[in-house]
């Protein structure tokens, strides 16, 4: 175990399980300023990432009295990013449910996964790979730059502006009245972000961000 001592703040994060996910999780945290205690059974990866997180610890999640040993009611939130080993993730869930963590977040591989982390007491669950999967292929044939669809089907991607609206502002366009998207911002090569207002105009080459139903979204980005 690192004799590096856990930071004691309410809005710091529990990371448990630092495969891809889990380090990549606890990095982007570290650098958006939150603090961060984050947890391994393997101490070869616990060695190898002391460099680079502050508060990393060997110990085994599913041993009650190892989590109570670190203070985990210190922290508001935790992440269970263990992926590979079904049971450690499950019984991690539990132990951090009974200790009376009130933020509870899950990696899981699948539906059975996530189900049963719901179960027992993750009060998020998060499927990454499919998740990701589902993200390329709306990227992968270039017709938006970037996307993200959030559980209600809703989406908000950034794609090409469509030819039919170059030269002309946004009321003159009426993309939301012919396709039932929103654009909400322009991203223009060297400018600053254009918040999008009626008589803001469509440039060739712009970038736009656009919000709906994910359908909806789809079938615009296919304009261009």
């Amino acid at each position: 175990m690192s004799d590096k001592k856990h930071p004691s703040a309410s809005a710091s994060v529990l990371v448990i399980g630092l495969g891809r996910f889990g380090t990549a999780v606890a990095k982007r945290l570290l650098e958006q300023g939150t603090e961060v205690l984050a947890i391994e059974s393997d101490p070869a990866i616990v060695q190898g990432l002391s460099s680079e997180l502050p508060h990393v610890v060997n110990a085994d999640s599913t041993d009650m009295n190892a989590l109570r040993q670190l203070g985990v009611l210190d922290f508001s939130h935790a992440v269970v990013s263990i992926g590979s080993n079904l049971e450690a993730s499950i019984l991690t869930i539990l132990n951090l449910n009974q200790l009376g963590v009130k933020d509870i977040w899950a990696k899981a591989n699948d539906t059975q996964h996530g189900r049963i982390a719901e179960r027992v007491g993750a009060h998020h669950v998060v499927y990454p790979e499919a998740e990701m999967g589902e993200r390329v292929a709306h990227l992968v044939t270039g017709k938006m730059i970037d996307f993200i669809e959030f559980d209600d089907g809703f989406a908000i991607a950034k794609t090409r502006s469509p030819r039919e609206t170059h030269g002309k502002t946004l009321a003159q366009s009426d993309v939301r009245k012919k396709y039932g998207i929103t654009v909400v911002g322009i991203k223009r090569r060297h400018q600053d972000f254009i918040y999008a207002q009626p008589e803001t105009e469509i440039k060739a080459g712009d970038h736009l961000i656009v919000a709906g139903e994910t359908r909806l979204v789809d079938r615009f980005a296919a304009l261009y």
